[in-house]
Parts: structure tokens; C-alpha cells; sequence
């Protein structure tokens, strides 16, 4: 029985014991202090310098009495703690603690005095309600209660490691943020939610940052919804980046490598689903993936990513600078024709290439539409580039698609515009860069004005003038049978605001006609006759370059044009000017400035 009672009754003396340790030290280190008494000991952290006394430190803190118990000196008056969690700010608040000296402990700083605590050994077994015991406290019921509180503790923890993980502060801390944000936004099926958490991980670095969204998807958080964070994320920590015009600008290689590691993490956490983000902001992510020479996958990631949502895309979203510093083409070609085989990719075997999205993910008719304008108007807006080459411009043009009865009226503009940026080509490519358009899908207007484009070869206006002249046969036809004329691609007139229409009296249209065949029979004739010519004299002259016979001067090539003008200007009385011009689309007028849609800020 008095050993039962004696076992019963000895914590409850030990307890005492440290209780009144603790309280003489306490009342020992305020006379210490109240005295102004001298310093016996100084502690240098980094390179800052502490003079303090011992008392106060041994009986607080165990990591300092065991090195003052552990020295060959009896009279040790100074000690180096050169890798303190915190440095001198958070030892000086462990100070203060052994000196019973009031400070406050919040969100901001609990992370640094729990890290301090724990390096220096301030728990229960040196004394009573030690630092250790009492930052613990605050987190279980301040600290880790509240999304804003954990994201602070959070941040705070990222220059505290890796004591910070040791103790699970970081783990901790985002378990919290994940559990709240799980339950207050109903699983990421209320998107408001966003407004008042979102903004507070920002602040993290991405390697935390990642782990709380991944910490977020384990409890059920749907990463379809993740869409509006990572957009946020990305604004902030890419900021600062000139993305907008040619050329790489030199930043510092630390804030390079900075943010290609950003970059290349959010490119892995953002959502498989279609349309879970805009094709803009797609287009702002490739644009810095390429700036910032990120891996090729992370590249190819956004590529298909942005294939699946093409028909979402308008002329400034596909207009990639080019970064190349040895000179070049001002626009990244390359990375739109991979974009559009990827679309076409899609369009011919619906390949799903991975993303899990529960919608059918093939291109519709009406994306197909849209696609084939965009690479149309992107056609044109790179053809005055003067470094673009014949053979780059070509591939463009044949990853255009064709179906959906598109109309060739802003192929031709941009093979005109071609022509006209390129004076210098020969023959051979001019007739090469001029293939890749179907004059039979040209407009009444646009075969007109290539009929007395000059820059065209004679190859070209011919078939223009065959198939303009074919379209008027049948709407004559049609005038004498009364039936409906042939459906036709609809009209993009480019070219003129006052084009008059076909005349409904028969006889006029078929002397009109037969005007017009004659032109054509005659241009033939002369067409033959120069390519006999010019097969003759090739074999001695450069490729290219004809020379005429010394008894006959060499007829040019503007009188056979001359002849045609003539003709269809009294078919289209509009088109009379000597100069070829096509005025861009209204819609291209008031396009938004290049420079405010690419800038990530």
C-alpha cells in the first residue's frame, strides 16, 4: 500500500518540483534583469552580437546549457550559433522569453518562434510552460484555424527550412488550407468561393503552392475548378515578363530559372478538361513557355491543349513573336503549324491524346469554319513579313483547311500581299506561292481584281478569267430556264463597297460573254507562244529570264493584262485604278493593341 501511494504521489511532487524551479527562475532572471547587471556571456548569431547572462538562457533553453556544461571552460563567455532558424530576429524573441519580457505572438511570426523553439531545445523538461509548449498552443487554437492564418504560417515557413517540415509545421499548415477550402467551397463546385482564398496563395512560392492544390484534389477538390487559381497565380508570379515584342530581353539568369520552374509547374497542375481555361490565357502561357525556353513537353502540352480550343481563338492570340536573337521572321511560325497539325490531327482521327474530358472532342463544323478564316487572316498578317520565306510561307498555307465552302478571297490577299512584300522572286516561285490557292473559290470581285493584278503570273489570271467566265455561263443558263443559280460560297468582298450586279438581260450578258471568251482564246494564243519561247532560249539563259529575238523587241507582259482590264472593266467599272490594293477587313481596324493583350500582369 505505501508503494502503491508513494508511486500514486511522486508525479505530482515532480511536477511541483518544476513548477518551483521554474518560478524561482523566473523571479532569479526579473532581479537579473531589474539589477542591470552585467553580461557574462555573449552569443553571436551571424553577425549579430547578444550580451546576456547565463542564468536566464541555461534554464530555459537545453541546447545552450548543454554546450555551457559540456565546455573545458569554467568561465565561457561566448557562444556561436551561426545557423539559427530565423537568424538574429528569432533568437532575440527566444530572449526575450527566457527574461520573462512580453512580446506578441501572431500568424506572422508563430512560425519563426515554434522553428527557434524547438532548435534551441525550450520545452517542458528544462522548464514548466516553456516556449515550445506555448507556441504549440497558439497553432492548435489560433493559428491553424483559418485559410488566411495557415496560408501566413505557411509562407512564413518556406525561409525556415527544413526544421519547418521536421516539426510538421508545413505539412500542418497545408492539411488546414486544403480541409477549409474543401469544405467552404462545397468540393470546387462553388466557384465564388474563389474571391476570398484564391488571392491569399499567391504568396506562396510554387513548390508550395503545388502541394496545397494537389493536397486540395485529395480531398475532392475537382481540378476542373482549379482553372481561375492557377490564371491568378500565374498573373502574379510571371509578371515582368516582356512577352510582346521580337527578341529576348537579357534578366537575370536566377529570375530566369525562377520563373521557367513556375511556368513548367502550373503548365503540370492545369486542368485536362476542355475549355476549363480561355484560349487567351493558353496563348499567354506558350507565348512565356517559348521566352523563357521552357522543356519541349511543356511546349507540346500547350499546343494541344490550345488545338482542342482553336475555334476559340482570335488573329492576336496565334500572332507569336518570334524570340530568335540571330534575326529571322518577326512571327513564330513553327509554333502555329504545330498548333494547326495538332487541330487537324484531332479533326481527321479524334485522337484524345490524354485529356479526359467527358464532351466529344472532334472540331465541329462551325470550329472547322472559324479555324479556316483565322488561318486565312494569319496568312495575310505575316505575308509582308520580308524575311518570310517562300517555302514557310507555303506550309502555312497548306495547313489552311478547305472545307465548309471558304471562300479564297483572303488566301488570294495574302498571296498578294506576298507578292507585293517579295518583288525579287522568279517566276517558278511566284507560280509556287500562287498554288496554294483554288481560284475557283474566289468571288466575282476578287477574280476581277486579279484579273489586272500585274504581280500575279499569267498562269493565274487565266484561271481566274476560265472560272469567272464559267460562273457567268451558268448564271446565264440559269436566266433562260428560271430555275435557282447553283449555290456558291458566300461572298467576303475585300475589294470594293459598289460592286453592280449581273445585268438580267439575256442578250446583254451573252455578248458580255462572248467578249469575253475571245479575250480569253487570244490570251491563250499569246501565253502559248511565250512558253514556246521561253522553252528555246532556257537551255543558255539564267532560270527565270527570257530573252527576246534580236529582230522582234520582247512584247511585256502588261500589254496581255492591259487587254483583260480593258475587258472586265466593263464588267466591274470599279476596279479601274492602276494601283493593287485590298483593304483589310473592318473588323481588322479596331483590333486591340498587340501589346496590352500579351503582357501578363
Amino acid at each position: 500500500m505505501d508503494l502503491g501511494s508513494e508511486q500514486t504521489t511522486q508525479p505530482s511532487t515532480h511536477v511541483n518540483r518544476k513548477e518551483l524551479l521554474a518560478n524561482v527562475m523566473k523571479r532569479t532572471s526579473e532581479w537579473i534583469l531589474s539589477q542591470d547587471i552585467p553580461s557574462d556571456i555573449t552569443i553571436h548569431v551571424g553577425r549579430t552580437s547578444f550580451a546576456l547572462h547565463k542564468f536566464p538562457l541555461v534554464s530555459k533553453c537545453g541546447y545552450i546549457r548543454k554546450l555551457v556544461s559540456k565546455s573545458s571552460d569554467a568561465k565561457l563567455s561566448a557562444i556561436e550559433i551561426p545557423d539559427i532558424p530565423g537568424g538574429p530576429e528569432a533568437f532575440e524573441l527566444a530572449a526575450k522569453f527566457c527574461y520573462d519580457i512580453n512580446f506578441e505572438i501572431s500568424p506572422e511570426n508563430i512560425a519563426l518562434i515554434r522553428c527557434v523553439a524547438e532548435y534551441l531545445e525550450m520545452t517542458d523538461e528544462y522548464a514548466v510552460g516553456n516556449l515550445v509548449g506555448l507556441t504549440e498552443a497558439y497553432l492548435n487554437e489560433v493559428g491553424l484555424k483559418s485559410i488566411a492564418s495557415s496560408v501566413s504560417i505557411l509562407h512564413s515557413s518556406e525561409k525556415l527550412l527544413p526544421i519547418a517540415e521536421d516539426i510538421k509545421l508545413v505539412n500542418r499548415s497545408i492539411d488546414t488550407i486544403a480541409y477549409i477550402v474543401c469544405k467552404d467551397s462545397q468540393y470546387g463546385l462553388n466557384s465564388s468561393t474563389f474571391d476570398w482564398w484564391a488571392e491569399d496563395l499567391t504568396v506562396l512560392g510554387i513548390e508550395f503552392f503545388q502541394r496545397v492544390l494537389i493536397a486540395m484534389m485529395a480531398r475532392g477538390f475537382k481540378q476542373y475548378a482549379l482553372g481561375p487559381i492557377l490564371t491568378l497565380y500565374a498573373q502574379k508570379s510571371l509578371g515582368g515578363l516582356d512577352i510582346s515584342g521580337k527578341g529576348r530581353k537579357q534578366i537575370e539568369a536566377r529570375i530566369e530559372h525562377e520563373k521557367r520552374v513556375v511556368l513548367e509547374t502550373i503548365v503540370s497542375l492545369l486542368p485536362r478538361e476542355k475549355n476549363a481555361l480561355s484560349f487567351s490565357f493558353l496563348s499567354l502561357l506558350l507565348r512565356a513557355a517559348i521566352y523563357l525556353e521552357t522543356t519541349v513537353s511543356c511546349r507540346v502540352d500547350l499546343e494541344r491543349r490550345m488545338s482542342l480550343q482553336l475555334g476559340q481563338a482570335v488573329l492576336d492570340d496565334v500572332l507569336f513573336p518570334s524570340y530568335s536573337l540571330t534575326g529571322g521572321t518577326f512571327f513564330d511560325v513553327e509554333t502555329v503549324k504545330h498548333i494547326m497539325m495538332n487541330f487537324l490531327e484531332y479533326e481527321m482521327v479524334g485522337n484524345r491524346l490524354g485529356f479526359n474530358d467527358e464532351e466529344n472532342v472532334f472540331p465541329s463544323a462551325s470550329d472547322m469554319e472559324k479555324v479556316g478564316k483565322l488561318m486565312q487572316d494569319y496568312l495575310a498578317e505575316i505575308a509582308s513579313d520580308s524575311n518570310l520565306s517562300v517555302s514557310e510561307f507555303i506550309s502555312v498555307a497548306e495547313v489552311v483547311p478547305k472545307q465548309f465552302g471558304i471562300t479564297e478571297d483572303m488566301m488570294y490577299k495574302a498571296i498578294d500581299m506576298y507578292l507585293k512584300a517579295h518583288p525579287a522572286l522568279s517566276d517558278v516561285e511566284r507560280k509556287k506561292v500562287c498554288s496554294v490557292m483554288n481560284c475557283q473559290k474566289l468571288t466575282r470581285e476578287a477574280c476581277a481584281h486579279a484579273a489586272q493584278n500585274e504581280r500575279l503570273p499569267v498562269q493565274i489570271v487565266v484561271q481566274a478569267l476560265y472560272y469567272e467566265q464559267q460562273r457567268l455561263r451558268e448564271v446565264m443558263d440559269v436566266s433562260l430556264v428560271g430555275a435557282d443559280p447553283p449555290s456558291r460560297p458566300p461572298k467576303f468582298n475585300w475589294f470594293s463597297s459598289g460592286i453592280s450586279p449581273v445585268t438580267d438581260e439575256v442578250s446583254s450578258l451573252k455578248r458580255e460573254n462572248q467578249d469575253l471568251k475571245f479575250e480569253l482564246m487570244k490570251l491563250k494564243m499569246k501565253c502559248r507562244e511565250i512558253e514556246k519561247r521561253d522553252d528555246k532560249s532556257a537551255a543558255g539563259t539564267p532560270l527565270g529570264i527570257t530573252t527576246p529575238p534580236s529582230d522582234k523587241p520582247r512584247l511585256p507582259q502588261k500589254s496581255f493584262i492591259t487587254a483583260i482590264s480593258r475587258k472586265l472593266g466593263k464588267l466591274y467599272p470599279s476596279f479601274g485604278a492602276d494601283e493593287v490594293t485590298i483593304p483589310s477587313p473592318s473588323k481588322r481596324k479596331n483590333k486591340p493593341s498587340r501589346d496590352r493583350r500579351n503582357s501578363i500582369s
